[in-house]
């Protein structure tokens, strides 16, 4: 209640004593929520070894976020060494407990290939199952299995039901992927308006494609009227974060 602010003035200091005080006695839920105090410098210098340590504790008691937080810090090599192996190991612990976000972070080690053998019929299933519990990264990345028919069959029309399902909970890959299915005629009727509508919302969270392809729909008057000042805006948003992104775009 303190960390969130509910029902009294938020303090991540206060946060902190009350999880540390839970975390001593082997409350395991306290020592993830501690860890990801550390992980995230809330309340407490930044210390991604302190974090590992809370997680691991938490973790041995079977506890699933924590498995999938310790998985995620093997994954990326924070505070311990890099080990795509033991991320796919915790992750699976976690995921056969029904935690939607191991199941979709192990999904992403199968259609990757990573510290386990590459297979998108695995990446699929547990996309599936995230999906199913409605988180919307899983529901993109499923999505995006269906238009490029990996895994499954391909299919447009699926494609965009799962990435409508994301896209309605906010997820910027979703809306620029469902804008762009609009924009093509894909599985949809086609949409400049749509398009322009899906994109736009996806700009709007910063993504730097649909910032760049909302430029191009002003540039030429296609779902908007024509501007080359909005165009020029856009072009420039995307132009200042110049990187490309690593997420799953059609």
């Amino acid at each position: 209640m303190y960390e969130k602010g509910k029902g009294v003035p938020q303090s991540d200091e206060e946060a902190v004593n009350l999880y540390r005080k839970a975390a001593e006695q082997g409350f395991a839920g306290a020592q993830s929520n501690l860890g990801m105090m550390y992980m995230y410098g809330k309340g407490v210098p930044q210390s991604d070894e302190e974090a590992v340590k809370l997680y691991r504790k938490a973790a041995e008691q079977g506890y699933a976020e924590a498995q999938s937080n310790l998985g995620f810090m093997y994954r990326m090599g924070k505070g311990v060494p890099q080990s795509d192996e033991e991320a796919v190991e915790l992750y699976r612990k976690a995921a056969e407990q029904g935690y939607s976000v191991a199941q979709f972070n192990l999904g992403t080690m199968y259609e990757e290939g990573e510290g386990v053998h590459q297979s998108d019929e695995e990446a699929v299933e547990l996309y599936r199952k995230a999906a199913e519990q409605g988180f919307a990264e899983a529901q993109s990345n499923l999505g995006f299995m269906y238009e490029m028919g990996k895994g499954v069959p391909q299919s447009d029309e699926e494609a965009v039901k799962l990435y409508r399902k994301a896209a309605e909970q906010g997820n910027a890959v979703a809306q620029f992927n469902l804008g762009a299915m609009y924009d093509k005629g894909k599985g949809v009727p086609q949409s400049d308006e749509e398009a322009v509508k899906w994109y736009g919302k996806a700009a709007e969270k910063g993504l730097e494609e649909a910032q760049n392809k909302l430029g191009w729909m002003y540039e030429n008057g296609r779902g908007v009227n024509q501007s080359d000042e909005e165009a020029a805006k856009w072009y420039g948003k995307a132009a200042k974060q110049g990187k490309a992104t690593e997420k799953k775009l059609t």
